[in-house]
C-alpha cells in the first residue's frame, strides 16, 4: 500500500510515526519487553517467542486493515458527495426501504389482515352506527344551545337595561371627546334619549 496516502490517526498514542514500519517496531518492542515476565506453565521460551514474532504480524495486519479501511470510508464519503448524496439522504431511502420491507412482512400483513376482518364485524359496525348516532345527537344539541344563547342575547340587548348601558356610554363619550365638527356643538345622547333614573347603574 502507498504510504504517501495513508491516513495518520492524530489521537492514536503512535502519532508521529511514519508507516506500519514504525508501528511493527513498536509492537515487536512490547512484546519483546514482555520477555521479563514469567512464562504461562506449559509454554517454552521457543513457543513465546513464536507466539509474540506471530502477534506483531497480525497487529501489523490489523494496522493496514484499518488504515485500508479508512481509505475505503474517505473515498466512499467523497463519492457520495460528488453524487449528491447527504446523510439525510441517505437516512431518508434507509426509512423509506425499511417501511417497505414492514409493509411486506408477515407480521404486518397478518396484523392489516386481522384489522380488516375486525373492520367487517358485526360487533364493529354496531359500535361504529351507535357512535355516530351519538355525534348527530350531540351536533343537534350544540345547535339547540347556540340558538338558544343566540337568542338570549338578542333579548338582553333589546331590554331596557341594555339600553340605559347604551346611553350612558354614550354619555360618557359625549363627555370625552366633547363638541365635533367646526365649532358646532353636537346634542348630548342625553338630550336624543333620557335616561330614566331608576336606571341600575
Amino acid at each position: 500500500m502507498d504510504t504517501a496516502n495513508q491516513d495518520i490517526n492524530l489521537n492514536s498514542p503512535n502519532k508521529g510515526l511514519g508507516g506500519s514500519e514504525a508501528l511493527a517496531d513498536m509492537s515487536a518492542e512490547g512484546a519483546v519487553g514482555n520477555a521479563g515476565h514469567v512464562l504461562p506453565p506449559g509454554l517454552s521460551e521457543e513457543e513465546a517467542e513464536e507466539l509474540r514474532t506471530e502477534l506483531v504480524k497480525v497487529e501489523e495486519e490489523i494496522n493496514t486493515l484499518r488504515q485500508v479501511l479508512l481509505a475505503k470510508e474517505k473515498h466512499a464519503t467523497e463519492l457520495k458527495r460528488k453524487l449528491g448524496l447527504s446523510p439525510l439522504n441517505e437516512l431518508k431511502q434507509n426509512i423509506t426501504k425499511g417501511w417497505q420491507d414492514v409493509q411486506t412482512s408477515n407480521a404486518y400483513l397478518s396484523a392489516s389482515a386481522t384489522l380488516d376482518d375486525i373492520a367487517r364485524s358485526e360487533a364493529y359496525k354496531k359500535t361504529q352506527e351507535t357512535l355516530s348516532q351519538a355525534g348527530q345527537k350531540t351536533t343537534a344539541a350544540l345547535s339547540t344551545v347556540g340558538t338558544a344563547i343566540s337568542r338570549r342575547l338578542g333579548d338582553m340587548r333589546n331590554s331596557q337595561t341594555f339600553k340605559s348601558f347604551e346611553d350612558r356610554v354614550g354619555n360618557l363619550k359625549y363627555k370625552v371627546v366633547g363638541a365635533r365638527g367646526n365649532g358646532d356643538v353636537a346634542n348630548s345622547p342625553t338630550e336624543a334619549n333620557p335616561v330614566q333614573d331608576n336606571a341600575p347603574f
